[in-house]
């Protein structure tokens, strides 16, 4: 049986959010992150070399990173309709929205939270320096590339109910955590209805609440 090794305010609430949705057994490890770090402690870290979150065991199996924890699970249920068949009219769309999501997205989201903290944990006096710094960085790339990708999803989701097509995939199940992140960290002020429309979806979907419910508090960090 797949044990999710659930460390809190993480990813990990996606393996638990997928395997809700497949309705199959599994186990979890709850993981309190440091008081004063935010980091994962060191028991978390001593599961498997790179150390990340998520992480999942099965017997001898111990596998890190979201995409690649998807791909093992769906493997392991093939009649799983949370992946589109290859040469399907929605494949291309899943596997854009299913990779994009980690290797375009996810990195400036984290982004947004280091150049956050960069100003938040200098001394005080060195604050409007480093916030003048990392506010015309801020303005040159990061928010431009958020921007685009926002509106690109807005957009997408005027074609369909989700992201791949009118069913909900593991795209969608990987790209929900980005999405609850960053609403917090970035902010949607009302210019993204329809992202809006599908968060709300999801967080009705009974599978997303049970995951939630067996997750614990999930507050995605600000700053």
């Amino acid at each position: 049986m797949i044990t999710v090794h659930n460390l809190e305010n993480s990813q990990s609430i996606r393996i638990l959010w997928l395997l809700e949705e497949l309705g199959v057994p599994y186990e979890i490890k709850q993981y309190k992150r440091d008081a004063t770090t935010d980091l994962a402690p060191a028991d978390y870290k001593k599961l498997h070399r790179i150390g990340t979150s998520p992480t999942i065991s099965d017997g001898d199996v111990v596998l890190p990173e979201t995409n690649a924890i998807v791909d093992y699970i769906l493997d392991k249920h093939p009649n799983a309709v949370l992946r589109p068949e290859p040469g399907s009219a929605q494949r291309a769309r899943y596997l854009f929205w299913f990779h994009a999501t980690q290797g375009s997205f996810m990195p400036l989201l984290l982004d947004s939270l280091i150049f956050k903290r960069m100003v938040s944990k200098v001394p005080f006096f060195l604050r409007p320096i480093m916030s003048t710094v990392v506010g015309k960085v801020r303005g040159v790339y990061l928010t431009p590339r958020i921007t685009r990708m926002l509106s690109y999803i807005e957009e997408e989701l005027g074609r369909s109910t989700w992201l791949a097509g009118e069913n909900l995939t593991a795209a969608d199940i990987v790209m929900g955590y980005c999405l609850e992140v960053a609403e917090v960290r970035v902010g949607f002020g009302g210019e993204y209805p329809k992202i809006a429309a599908y968060l709300k979806r999801m967080r009705s979907r009974p599978a997303y609440k049970t995951a939630l419910a067996k997750n614990g508090d999930f507050r995605p960090f600000a700053s």
